[in-house]
């Protein structure tokens, strides 16, 4: 049976395959950081909308601090 943690996995490998696929053969830089940009905001967008708002739930179901949620919203101009 296939799980919604299987769903993102298979989704996260199909992406980056397509990734490295259109770099055609040239190297990646800075994969790591980009990855986690363009995975982490939309999980904060996403997170915040299913709590309407609400940053203490948010931190919550995202199993980090409330001050560390508040540190990545203003990163990426959210707050």
């Amino acid at each position: 049976m296939t799980t919604p943690t299987d769903l993102i996995a298979t989704a996260i490998n199909e992406s980056l395959a397509q990734y490295f696929n259109d770099l055609d053969g040239e190297p990646p830089s800075a994969l790591y950081e980009m990855v986690l940009a363009r995975m982490e905001k939309p999980l904060l967008v996403n997170v915040l909308q299913r709590v309407e708002g609400n940053q203490s739930r948010a931190s919550e179901m995202l199993g980090i601090n409330r001050n560390t949620l508040r540190k990545k919203l203003q990163a990426y101009d959210l707050l």
